[in-house]
């Protein structure tokens, strides 16, 4: 660097004058891409066309858009531009990176938004005669092993926890089914953990356990319940063995039982999944589920700042799959259909007074 350049330099410094407006002459730096080659945005969008893919006469089908993809297609096509320029080009053009987000429903039933309206006017009512409204559901079923979890959490720096290279499951160890029932008034929860097929009867069982283990305690005036569930699965509302064992709590307990159903499609709307199950997602997150005790320990060691607790329990009973309901049996129950939606809401009411103990 010459003697005069430095020179130069070194009065600006020692020159006090504050600097205002453009420091560079116009002209100064490196002219932009877009600037030297008019057409390279208009050929870039051309490669980003969502139909592009799958279009045999276009190139970049079936590939991801990676920067480097994109800068080898512009190249062919006579464009001298790098990977490194990429982002700012996308930028111009008003790309972004996205993921998958889940907010399609399916088919929504017209009555969606009057059956959420209904089950919260419900709700109300329930509680404002101190009886409770539970929430029930049945999470995902899980491997037992050392398998993966999703998820990451703190651990000493290069020891990651080792797990199995696929998730297949372990004939000895199996799987666990966690069902779910959660007291929206009391914010307290009960999972019961089934080893066996999720079927009507282990769902009903979980609800029975949580009205002896918790229901009772803290509702001694205890004359209903209401039971919000699911549209499908083994607690949906077209499922005869689902309706049987409902009465056949309700003729155990002497309590009469609300149920309403979600709309087709809308399962996440239930509150124990955004109340409950995702809290003890979180909390085993990144953990091997290595054996059943770790997982009722996991479940049952979760802890919200909104007070949620919970209590889990192994449910080693077997459950038969493919029970029949005969017409007969059906015709029998002590069913009666709410005014609104009587597919999704009724009464299931003891047949006899229950016998005092």
């Amino acid at each position: 660097m010459a003697r005069s350049t430095i020179g130069r330099g070194l009065k600006d410094l020692r020159d006090a004058t504050p600097v205002r407006g453009r420091v560079r002459r116009p002209g100064a730096g490196r002219r932009k891409l877009t600037a030297k080659d008019p057409t390279l945005l208009t050929d870039l969008e051309k490669l980003l066309e969502p139909a592009t893919m799958g279009d045999p006469m276009r190139p970049l089908r079936w590939v991801s858009k990676s920067h480097d993809k994109l800068a080898t297609a512009l190249c062919a096509m006579g464009h001298q531009v790098s990977a490194s320029s990429l982002p700012k080009l996308l930028e111009a053009l008003g790309y972004r990176r996205h993921v998958n987000r889940k907010t399609k429903d399916g088919g929504s039933h017209p009555d969606r938004d009057a059956q959420f309206e209904y089950i919260n006017t419900k709700a109300r009512e329930f509680q404002a005669v101190e009886q409770p409204v539970i929430f029930v559901d049945t999470k995902k079923k899980e491997l037992i092993g050392e398998f993966k979890n999703p998820g990451s959490d703190y651990g000493p720096k290069g020891e990651p926890i080792k797990v199995d290279a696929h998730d297949f499951e372990n004939k000895q160890l199996g799987k666990v089914v966690p069902d779910g029932v959660y007291d929206v008034g009391a914010n307290k929860g009960y999972v019961s953990l089934g080893i066996d097929h999720d079927t009507a009867p282990f769902a009903i069982n979980a609800t029975r356990l949580w009205l002896e283990k918790m229901g009772r305690e803290r509702y001694p005036q205890l004359s209903k319940i209401m039971i919000t569930a699911d549209c499908g699965g083994s607690n949906g509302p077209r499922l005869r063995l689902w309706k049987v064992e409902l009465q056949r709590l309700a003729d155990e307990t002497g309590l009469i039982l609300q149920v309403c159903h979600y709309p087709p499609g809308t399962s996440k709307w239930n509150k124990i999944e955004h109340r409950m199950f995702c809290h003890i997602s979180e909390n085993w997150r990144a953990t091997p589920l290595s054996s059943r005790l770790t997982v009722v320990e996991l479940i049952a060691n979760t802890r919200t700042k909104t007070g949620l607790t919970i209590r889990c329990e192994l449910d080693t009973k077997s459950y038969a799959k493919g029970i029949k309901v005969s017409d007969e049996a059906m015709a029998s129950l002590n069913l009666k259909g709410d005014g609104f939606h009587p597919e999704w809401n009724y009464t299931i009411s003891p047949r006899q007074q229950k016998v005092e103990r």
